[in-house]
């Protein structure tokens, strides 16, 4: 230790003191010696700032200075590098990480929201400044899914990234599943279990998801951030009876993200998909993430662990820490900002079976009629079932074969013409994984 305390300490300022806020400091509070030791010299906290200094935390402050405005964080002489912890796609938190660039900092973020807005534009003048962001806490909590696609698979064309990036929808699905509880009760319970974000559409409606998405696509595939052509489906339209009819089928439904390059362009979706069962991800439970990359000379890789908390997200916000205390500076996004393309989005074409859940009015001809609106748009039924019925509706239950989206969507279009479907069908991919 010796060597190590001759050494110039990496100073930190700490912009936000929430969950990881207050992770990060009781991390290297109770951790300092073995940091310093795997860092290669000692790393502190020497100023830190928040909304509200009255608030109580369970971590001693009493030691740092106080800054009201992060921007004064960001620009002081004795902070290195400035942990923006704050989160929002603008604001304090945007203009804080854009006055630490200017003032020579190095910036850590856990900020997938604002990196999915301004990533190309920060990351341009992070390296024409010849500083650094690293941002492994914004996507996947704990899992070291950046550090994997920008250094381990370096090498590697990527084909395909996917993965289920939100573990609130995860432990909503798989609650609603063990507990056979509706949509609108197990979302009760995240509220009330503190597993939602303010806004709570960031959640559902697979914005923060898609977020984390976009930056995996933007470092797999060489790509300038393209959150904006993100197709977005949220879970909200999911009810408990599609959760027992996937079961049935020998498969559970996920939040799923996927990103590949087509010779059309780059297509990026997070929607409810189906998933086999006994695969990974249909093995994944509770708030767990998991995220598959692959590779053209690796083959498949599967990352899994938790994906949000104190303690995974500080972890990953001290492995970047880390990697700047030992020198280790990479380009933002794996590679020059100035050099990813600019990419060409592409609605998703890729062929696949389908799930369909409508409710039709129980009269004869009913299931002729839908099965000829889908026939005419080339969308073949592989399995049907009507379900237990009232004396004026029937559930019916349909999986397609393989067909694109595009001519499933222009079939769904049409059904309310025909004057049988009772409200609007409920429509799953069925992904292979």
């Amino acid at each position: 230790m010796t060597e190590l305390l001759m050494s110039a300490p990496l100073r930190l300022g700490i912009a936000g003191l929430g969950t990881v806020g207050t992770g990060v400091i009781r991390l290297i509070q109770t951790e300092a010696e073995m940091i310093a030791i795997r860092a290669g010299r000692a790393v502190q906290v020497v100023a830190v700032s928040a909304r509200d200094r009255s608030k109580p935390r369970d971590v001693d402050l009493s030691g740092y200075a106080w800054e009201d405005d992060p921007v004064r964080l960001a620009q002081r002489a004795d902070v290195d590098v400035f942990v923006e912890l704050m989160g929002g796609d603008s604001g304090p938190a945007k203009a804080a990480t854009e006055a630490a660039i200017a003032a020579g900092k190095d910036v850590v973020t856990a900020n997938k929201a604002l990196l999915a807005h301004h990533g190309q534009a920060l990351a341009e003048a992070a390296e024409a400044a010849g500083r650094v962001i690293r941002f492994e806490a914004a996507v996947a909590g704990g899992i070291p899914v950046i550090k994997a696609l920008t250094e381990g698979l370096a090498a590697n064309r990527i084909t395909r990234v996917m993965g289920v990036m939100n573990g609130t929808c995860n432990y909503i699905l798989t609650r609603m599943e063990s507990a056979g509880l509706p949509y609108e009760t197990v979302f009760e319970e995240a509220r009330a279990l503190g597993y939602l974000e303010a806004d709570p559409s960031l959640d559902v409606d697979g914005i923060d998801a898609g977020h984390k998405l976009s930056l995996l696509s933007a470092i797999a595939f060489g790509t300038r951030v393209f959150f904006d052509a993100v197709e977005l489906e949220g879970i909200g339209r999911i009810d408990i009876a599609d959760i027992r009819h996937a079961a049935e089928l020998g498969y559970r439904i996920k939040l799923l993200g996927v990103a590949q390059m087509t010779g059309r362009g780059l297509e990026q979706r997070m929607s409810p998909c189906l998933v086999p069962v006994n695969s990974p991800l249909g093995q994944l439970q509770g708030g767990t993430n998991m995220v598959v990359i692959e590779g053209a000379a690796v083959g498949q890789i599967v990352l899994r662990g938790a994906g949000a908390g104190e303690g995974p997200t500080a972890s990953a916000v001290m492995g970047d820490v880390i990697d700047l205390a030992r020198g280790i500076r990479i380009p933002v996004f794996g590679q020059p900002a100035v050099s990813l393309a600019d990419p060409v989005a592409a609605a998703v074409a890729a062929p696949a079976p389908f799930y369909l859940r409508m409710t039709l009015q129980d009269k004869p001809g009913a299931l002729a009629k839908v099965a000829t609106i889908l026939g005419e748009a080339g969308v073949s039924i592989d399995r049907m079932r009507q379900r237990g019925h009232d004396e004026e509706t029937a559930p019916v239950l349909i999986v397609t074969h393989r067909c694109t989206r595009d001519a499933l969507d222009h079939a769904l279009a049409r059904l309310p013409a025909t004057g049988v479907v009772v409200g609007e069908p409920v429509a799953m991919r069925i992904e292979a994984v």
